[in-house]
């Protein structure tokens, strides 16, 4: 396939790297950073020249099949890159995590980038290893082997220490708890996106009508001094977050989902099913994030062309169903 690149951070690095190790082709890169317009995309990958450069324009994407885009979290702010994508006529598959799920944050957003994509007939979605696979996807897979569902409940938990600096940077890893709290409030620390898209993205594949949706997320403050994988926090400093997303069928919590970042984490997701036959329980080792991320997206961006043209969501493309028994 030919892959176009819109945004060269870290996350769009490694998108272009899984797409060389799966043996296709880099047509363009689109970035505003002025550090690395103009150098080629292979010395910034550290492999050789590729006589590609990175640019601003976006027109160096036009001949892809399909465009990674990887620059922010929220539809709101990333919503006119993606469309100017789609006006090209070019497929788009997005790690922008309210993407995953748009209708609920941004309804009418999506209900715009849905009729643009159809009028133009690509694809556009927005996925990753969380939201996308983790706790939306998987949960779904896992849960077509009861015959009904009573409750989900799923925890990923992760070493945020054995993660990039800039992920350790958004949930506060080092600083003062009341300023991360502070900083959540007001936006500036991100913490993690997309509880509520992924009880949501569930919710789709079981046709279950939520009453409301509750997300909440905190820094976790070191009661004694902690150290993983050289990375120290004092006594008293925030080591990470701690967060969750529930979703109610009116009083009665039917989907729940934990996120888990911190310094000296243990590694591994936890999936607990209940149904009125039997429990189901799964547990695994870990996932790590980013690779994980760019797997899922390549994935998807590999099987583009047999998805129906519009806003498209991940769960919607299983083909599995979940009966909840509420």
């Amino acid at each position: 396939m030919r892959i176009g690149i819109y945004g060269f951070g870290s996350i769009g690095r490694l998108l272009a790297k899984t797409a060389l190790k799966r043996n296709h082709e880099l047509i363009g890169v689109v970035d505003i950073d002025e550090k690395i317009v103009g150098r080629d995309v292979g010395e910034l990958l550290g492999v050789k020249k590729l006589g590609i450069t990175v640019t601003k324009n976006i027109e160096s994407l036009a001949e892809a099949d399909v465009v990674l885009h990887a620059t922010g979290s929220y539809l709101d702010k990333v919503y006119s890159q993606i469309a100017s994508i789609i006006n090209l006529g070019v497929n788009v598959v997005s790690t922008c995590e309210t993407l995953a799920y748009p209708y609920y944050r941004y309804p009418v957003l999506a209900r715009k980038l849905d009729e643009l994509a159809e009028a133009m007939g690509v694809v556009v979605i927005g996925t990753g290893i969380n939201p996308g696979f983790l706790l939306d996807s998987l949960l779904v897979v896992l849960s077509s082997t009861l015959p009904t569902v009573r409750k989900i409940r799923a925890i990923r938990s992760l070493d945020a220490a054995k993660r990039r600096e800039s992920f350790r940077r958004k949930i506060g890893v080092g600083e003062d708890p009341s300023v991360v709290r502070e900083k959540i409030a007001r936006g500036e620390l991100t913490g993690h996106v997309g509880y509520a898209e992924s009880i949501y993205l569930i919710a789709y594949a079981g046709d279950l009508e939520l009453s409301h949706v509750v997300e909440k997320q905190e820094p976790l403050v070191a009661e004694e001094p902690v150290e993983s994988a050289g990375i120290k926090v004092d006594k008293g400093l925030s080591k990470g977050i701690t967060g969750y997303g529930a979703g109610y069928v009116g009083d009665r919590e039917v989907v729940r989902i934990e996120f888990h970042a911190y310094v000296g984490a243990p590694e591994y997701e936890e999936v607990t099913i209940e149904s009125d036959d039997f429990n189901l329980k799964w547990r695994s080792t870990g996932t790590p994030g980013d690779i994980g991320t760019a797997s899922i997206v390549l994935s998807i961006a590999e099987k583009i062309n047999r998805i129906p043209p519009g806003l498209r969501l991940m769960t919607e493309l299983l083909p599995f169903k979940i009966k909840f028994s509420v």
